[in-house]
C-alpha cells in the first residue's frame, strides 16, 4: 500500500459546535490523497457523535478516542498513527482554504524541502 501524501491531524476537545465546518474544509481539500486522523481527546460534548458521522460517510476518516490529556498529547498520539509523507496540523474550530494541502505539497516536493509553514490563511505566500 503506497503511502498518502498529507495526515491532517485534528486534535478534538468540546468542538462539537465548530467541527463541521472544520471537517468540511479539511474533505474539501482539492488534494484527495489524504488521510484525517481525529484525536478525540476525552470531550463530552457531542464531538464524538459528529466525528463517528464523518466518518461513516469518509474512509479518510479515522477516530482515535483517548481520555483528556491536552492537545500536544492529541497531537503526538496523531503523529504516532500517520501515514503520510507529510503532516498538517488543523485545530477542530479552523477551517482551511480548499488548496491548503495541495500547495503545501507542491511547495514540499518542488523545492526539496522537509517542512513548510503556512504564515497567512488569508494570502497566496507560504513560508518554503
Amino acid at each position: 500500500m503506497s503511502k498518502v501524501k498529507v495526515s491532517v491531524i485534528v486534535p478534538v476537545f468540546n468542538v462539537g459546535e465548530y467541527l463541521s465546518t472544520s471537517l468540511d474544509s479539511i474533505l474539501n481539500q482539492t488534494l484527495e490523497d489524504i488521510e484525517i486522523i481525529c484525536i478525540n481527546d476525552g470531550s463530552t460534548d457531542d464531538s464524538l457523535n459528529i466525528l463517528e458521522d464523518y466518518a461513516k460517510k469518509d474512509k479518510r476518516i479515522k477516530i482515535i478516542s483517548k481520555e483528556n490529556e491536552g492537545q500536544g498529547t492529541a497531537r503526538n498520539v496523531g503523529l504516532d498513527n500517520a501515514q503520510g509523507e507529510f503532516i498538517s496540523f488543523v485545530d477542530a474550530d479552523d477551517f482551511i482554504k480548499k488548496e491548503l494541502c495541495t500547495r503545501l505539497f507542491c511547495n514540499l516536493i518542488n523545492y526539496d524541502n522537509d517542512d513548510c509553514f503556512v504564515t497567512t490563511f488569508d494570502s497566496d505566500f507560504f513560508s518554503v
